[in-house]
């Protein structure tokens, strides 16, 4: 049956759902008794804009809402730890610690990481979790047909024989080369831990790994088990008390948890204001505004640290494959103007920095981009263009309340140089398409790294004839340096190493990184411990009433 049959009850159908999972109705005036107030405040109530359309993150397909809810029902060898950064939570990349496992051993030379599970660790079941079960989930992730294997192939883990059980709860991962971002990939949703005799009984010889059952059933150990799922509406959770794998051993303070798709944005914030929700990330800025002036809710806004809004320029289409037509048009970008106009200062400037060389390796990080119009002029000139071009700039409808106000501005400001500008809006699916082909000239485009390893991003956004590397770019130099640094050991040596890539991307232009998006999380004011975590979506451990 369609949500939107729906619409015109959501915000009651939401109410009568949360009441009953929440273990009692309202009373007749409105109010709780003692024993239905405490279970309310032990139940998290999230509104999403998006679906969860599957329960096995590692489904082609799955959607980011559905790896945030594996992280609840999952566990994995390893979870990055978190840490305070401007008085906020974010995930800590370089913390990474042992989840289901109790203890990591790494071997001297990084080739050898041994996993040794937390003694006593059960599955949903109640089945002891051995270490059988995770050489089977290990092999599944580089075997089966999922999202899994290219993701974790990133930390050179490919085949099966790189798995081995060698003592009661102990498995040894080993590398053929150290890899720095082996173990960062068993921390990640593409990497869970499956109890493997529940899912080979429902495994079939067309589908081995039991794909098609794990979509809507679980097999996991996780700290929330999945007590009702139906596909892109609803996900009624409840904590698993005999959970023992969180930091400290402690469990999380919510009892059940319900997600709800709730498409509108408007209506989701409504349900905030209204406390008939606790917490959504994907509302309108306009509605987070106008909802903060009321001061009804609290505001968590924590810039998406490993993602970033781009213009892109194709490097493979006349006149974007002149690097020198490529630094006229960045010189001439409004970039204050667009921050303003389009993100309402909601993020962190990634324009603007002062430097010529790179000063550091970090990425992304703010490049020398700045408003100039005489040099972009003269650039336009030296390029071959004293006249000027026509162009289009192309954009997905889904993005258009950021990119409208974009594309109008650029399009002033090329103009002022003598660049025809014509604005093109596509629907998301076609605009996907023509930028994957690599038939737009000029776009807007944006991105997330689940490992903001630097050299991880600069490989991925930068190298290869993939869909990530938006803008077609090939240089050889960062080619080998990007491949060089994923197996540098020495601290200094990638340091650098880095910085050489950065100043290459600065150089030549092949996109403009202008922002990181703000992550906004709005939720009741009396939700404490939001994280901001690197595949963007909530994370239920984390969160408490306060």
């Amino acid at each position: 049956m369609s949500f939107d049959r729906f619409a015109f009850t959501r915000r009651q159908g939401l109410k009568a759902v949360l009441a009953s999972a929440a273990g009692g109705a309202l009373g007749a005036f409105g109010r709780l008794d003692a024993a239905q107030a405490q279970t309310r405040a032990e139940t998290l109530r999230h509104v999403l804009a998006g679906t969860v359309n599957t329960l096995d993150p590692t489904t082609p397909g799955a959607t980011r809402e559905s790896f945030g809810l594996s992280t609840a029902v999952y566990d994995r060898l390893a979870s990055y730890g978190r840490k305070q950064v401007n008085g906020s939570w974010v995930f800590d990349f370089d913390n990474i610690r042992g989840e289901l496992a109790e203890k990591i051993d790494r071997s001297a030379d990084g080739r050898t990481f041994t996993f040794h599970l937390r003694k006593g660790a059960t599955w949903h079941d109640g089945a002891p979790v051995t270490a059988e079960d995770v050489k089977w989930s290990l092999d599944r992730a580089v075997s089966a047909k999922s999202l899994a294997a290219g993701q974790i192939a990133t930390g050179s883990l490919t085949k099966p024989e790189q798995f081995k059980v060698v003592g009661e709860g102990v498995v040894e991962v080993s590398l053929d080369r150290p890899d720095r971002l082996a173990l960062a990939n068993l921390a990640v949703p593409l990497s869970p831990m499956f109890n493997s005799t529940l899912a080979r009984r429902n495994a079939t010889a067309d589908d081995p790994w039991a794909q098609n059952w794990l979509k809507e059933n679980t097999a996991g150990g996780g700290a929330y088990m999945v007590e009702q799922y139906k596909s892109g509406q609803q996900t009624i959770l409840k904590r698993n008390e005999a959970w023992k794998n969180g930091a400290g051993g402690a469990l999380p303070y919510f009892k059940r948890v319900i997600a709800q798709t709730v498409p509108e944005a408007a209506t989701r914030a409504n349900l905030l204001e209204r406390g008939d929700a606790d917490i959504a990330i994907d509302l309108q800025s306009s509605d987070i505004s106008a909802l903060e002036a009321r001061g009804k809710i609290k505001l968590v806004a924590t810039p998406q640290i490993n993602g970033f809004t781009a213009i892109v320029f194709n490097t493979r289409m006349a006149p974007f494959d002149n690097p020198k037509v490529r630094a006229a048009v960045a010189a001439a970008l409004p970039y204050e103007a667009m921050f303003e106009a389009a993100l309402f200062r909601r993020g962190r400037p990634l324009f603007g920095a002062t430097w010529t060389d790179a000063p550091n390796g970090a990425f992304p990080q703010p490049l020398p981009f700045r408003t100039d119009a005489a040099k972009a002029k003269a650039m336009l000139a030296e390029a071959g263009f004293p006249d000027g071009f026509k162009t289009t700039f192309s954009f997905s409808a889904g993005v258009a309340a950021v990119a409208e106000p974009m594309a109008t501005l650029i399009r002033e400001a090329l103009g002022a140089i003598g660049v025809d500008v014509s604005i093109q809006k596509l629907p998301p699916a076609q605009m996907a398409s023509m930028e994957v082909e690599r038939r737009v000239p000029f776009f807007i485009s944006a991105g997330t790294a689940w490992l903001p390893a630097p050299d991880y991003f600069l490989r991925n956004y930068f190298t290869g004839d993939h869909r990530w590397n938006f803008s077609g770019f090939s240089n050889p130099k960062l080619d080998a340096l990007a491949q060089a640094a994923r197996f540098e050991a020495d601290a200094a040596a990638y340091e650098a190493t880095c910085r050489q890539m950065v100043d290459i991307v600065a150089r030549d232009v092949p996109m403009i990184m202008v922002w990181q998006p703000n992550q906004d999380a709005v939720m009741a004011p009396v939700i404490d411990g939001y994280t901001y975590w690197f595949h963007g979506q909530v994370d239920y451990r984390d969160l408490r009433r306060a």
